[in-house]
């Protein structure tokens, strides 16, 4: 076995002209021929994919963009009914817009605010022209979504243009056919002479048409990340976001919305999801009209962001999805996306090494020697990957402590004399560098405000990663340590959020220089496999996803909680992004004890499995396990990594909560079935199966055979024996 390492044209006024016109493109505008999934009309335009429709068109009138549809795949526009003005609400403000500015008569809340040379705040964002560019050009300095070949996805950039302010808006619409997704970004161009401030900017904005929903939202904090909360759309605002500098795991950069009988498998369900990693602001608002916005973008707490003449500031990528298959519907497009067209990684998509991580086996406490034994034992019983956390580095201040060491990448020197590199040379080693951007040392490069004090989190500053020479360093020092051994595997933690800033643009800034550094390393070490990592699931965001294949899903190990978290997680992200492990008993966050069996098959269901324990004091009847285990692992890994999921029972509605992951041409399935409490005399429900093919059968657990339409629509029973048990089915097509 081998231990694997570590631009101004059409300008028109008026807005109340626009109560005597159709809100609509004409007839034979909507006749006209698809090509790539865009279909353009003169100023009309409908982005096409397989089961859905986003429609918009240019207001004849005011050269405001107005939204015609989005959801299920539609031919044509019906034409909507221009608004009665009554009351001080305007023409405008009774629309569905598709770029709202601030100002004349929307009260409602705007996707930009720009603040002009003179002090105004008001904008008149209008159609200029548009362009369709096949495939998908990359945003600059951010992470973003990418076509494969030919005919995955194709662009349309609208131009607008305020005559008044000399400021220009592009807005990139992208659609990925194949697979429902809507991703749409915006750049900001100071064309005029003097400077202005964007203060707020959504990546996207939409106001879907009339009629109730609700909005789902994953919330948390440290070691309970990922809960879904699901709650009604009522009249006014209702958002959430993040002002820590970084996604959090107070709030996620992901929303749903549904229609209120929407479930996990049925009805409307509507998904968006912000491909960015730093502060981020979601809006949801119920006008007055009945319609309702909601908008993803960049926290205008941490914006301000200052645009000389000639300069552009370009908006993180927003993704859209759209299924009636309810809200698993959404989550599998989001997924098959994410894996295939966003994650650069080559173990994007490729099954995971099996690992022991040292942390909650060792902590601080070990050295050379007992690190080495620990790795013998890990392979011994069938582990590839052996990953050291926290505590191999640091001279000066060592790492032995947690409040010591961070910024200092060299081994130390007492408990390895001999460096690392030499001393893994019969055992290759992975290694965790505690994130670089946490560090113990006052300087200029540490962020701060002037006189006040630096707020000191865990013993622990910040590098100023919005400045090019601290991102150089850590590029630096990475490298150094990639480049000189034989380190495979890279776990990038990050433990504190961002307190002080000198101001609110460094937050963006701070940002774009994070993503220099992943970029770089990436590119220069495509054959290391990075796990992102924040005090667990602090920075599990689209935009990290870019970089890093996996990233580690909570620092609760608790089988019971894992389940609500990664449950919530797969929302929006891909099963094969979560890093999930077997931790020991009593668990170190929660208490609980729980059978090692239903530990390890929760932990199974992440892309990323493996143990977090020493071996050597398991009991002989779990230590036995292992080795079955790992093997089950390994079998299953690759339906884990590229399949589909279906949550089948949601750990909030069910004592026996189950999903399935079938294979990508459906041939193969595993089935996770758990029991949470014990129930006496009362026999479990059937569970009905997702996914299949109703005319085909399939072969389960390699004895019984049964046609798909057999296990959708009747289903399996098992019988469970006490609390937290639990099931591993397999399902393959006869």
């Amino acid at each position: 076995m081998t231990l694997r390492l570590p631009s101004n044209k059409g300008l028109v006024s008026g807005l109340v002209a626009l109560a005597s016109v159709l809100l609509t493109p004409t007839a034979a505008q909507n006749a006209a021929p698809s090509t790539g999934g865009v279909v353009v009309n003169g100023t009309s335009f409908a982005l096409n994919g397989d089961h859905v429709s986003y429609r918009f068109h240019v207001d004849p009138k005011t050269g405001d963009l107005i939204n015609d549809h989005f959801g299920g795949l539609v031919t044509e526009t019906v034409p909507m009914l221009a608004p009665q003005i009554q009351g001080w609400v305007e023409g405008i403000g009774r629309v569905k817009r598709e770029f709202p500015d601030m100002g004349r008569g929307d009260f409602r809340v705007p996707a930009v605010r720009v603040k002009q040379t003179a002090g105004y705040t008001v904008s008149d964002f209008r159609y200029r022209s548009h362009d369709v560019v096949q495939g998908k050009p990359a945003l600059p300095g951010l992470p973003s979504t990418f076509g494969r070949d030919e005919g995955d996805v194709t662009t349309l950039v609208v131009h607008m243009y305020d005559n008044y302010s000399s400021v220009a808006a592009d807005l990139t619409y992208s659609i990925f056919p194949k697979l429902d997704a809507i991703v749409r970004s915006v750049n900001i161009t100071n064309e005029g002479k003097g400077n202005i401030t964007i203060e707020k900017l959504a990546s996207f904005s939409v106001d879907l048409p009339y009629g109730d929903f609700d909005m789902i939202e994953l919330k948390g904090d440290w070691a309970r990340e990922g809960m879904k909360v699901r709650r009604k759309v009522d009249y006014g605002t209702q958002g959430f976001g993040s002002t820590t500098g970084y996604s959090s795991h107070l709030h996620n950069p992901f929303l749903g919305l549904v229609a209120p009988d929407t479930t996990e498998s049925r009805g409307e369900a509507w998904g968006f999801s912000l491909i960015y990693t730093g502060s981020f602001a979601v809006d949801v608002e119920r006008g007055s009209q009945g319609f309702t916005r909601a908008m993803l973008g960049l926290n205008p707490y941490h914006l301000s962001w200052n645009l000389g003449p000639g300069e552009s500031l370009t908006s993180p990528e927003c993704v859209a999805t759209y299924s009636e298959n309810g809200i698993g519907g959404v989550s599998r497009l989001f997924h098959r996306l994410f894996r295939n067209h966003l994650m650069k990684s080559k173990f994007a998509v490729a099954p995971r090494p099996v690992l022991l991580n040292s942390w909650e086996g060792l902590f601080f406490d070990y050295n050379e020697s007992r690190i080495y034994n620990l790795a013998q034992e890990s392979a011994e019983l069938g582990v590839k990957l052996f990953v050291l956390d926290d505590g191999w580095f640091g001279n000066e201040y060592p790492r032995v402590i947690d409040n010591a060491g961070l910024g200092d990448w060299q081994a130390n020197k007492d408990r390895f004399p001999n460096g690392l590199a030499p001393s893994w040379t019969k055992s290759p080693l992975s290694r965790r560098p505690t994130h670089p951007r946490s560090c113990s040392l006052v300087s200029d490069w540490a962020l701060h405000a002037g006189d006040y004090p630096r707020t000191l989190t865990r013993s622990e500053l910040v590098l100023n990663v919005a400045l090019p020479e601290v991102q150089d360093f850590i590029i630096a020092s990475l490298s150094d340590i990639l480049g000189n051994t034989s380190v495979t595997y890279v776990k990038w933690d990050n433990n504190r959020a961002i307190h002080e800033m000198p101001s609110d643009s460094v937050a963006h800034a701070y940002m774009l220089g994070l993503y220099r550094v992943f970029d770089t390393l990436m590119t220069r070490f495509p054959d290391v496999l990075f796990e992102g990592c924040a005090s667990g699931g602090g920075r599990f965001d689209a935009g990290i996803l870019q970089y890093f294949p996996q990233v580690w899903t909570s620092d609760d190990t608790d089988a019971l909680m894992r389940i609500y978290t990664q449950f919530g997680t797969s929302l929006v992200y891909p099963p094969s992004s979560m890093g999930a492990h077997v931790s020991v008993v009593p668990n170190q966050q929660t208490g609980r004890t729980i059978p090692f069996s239903f530990r390890s098959h929760v932990a199974l269901m992440g892309g990323s499995f493996g143990f977090e324990l020493d071996p050597a004091e398991l009991s002989d009847a779990d230590r036995a396990q292992i080795p079955g285990i790992i093997k089950l692992a390994e079998e299953i890994n690759p339906i884990i990594v590229k399949g589909d999921l279906w949550r089948l029972n949601l750990p909030e509605d069910s004592n026996w909560p189950a999903a399935l992951y079938l294979s990508e041409d459906g041939n193969k399935g595993v089935l996770f079935y758990f029991q949470v409490r014990s129930t006496v005399d009362q026999p479990t429900p059937y569970l009905r199966l997702q996914g299949l093919d109703p005319a085909a059968r399939y072969t389960v657990n390699g004895t019984d055979t049964y046609s798909g339409a057999t296990l959708m629509r009747m289903g399996l029973q098992y019988r469970f024996k006490g609390e937290y048990d639990s099931k591993v089915v397999l399902i393959e097509k006869a």
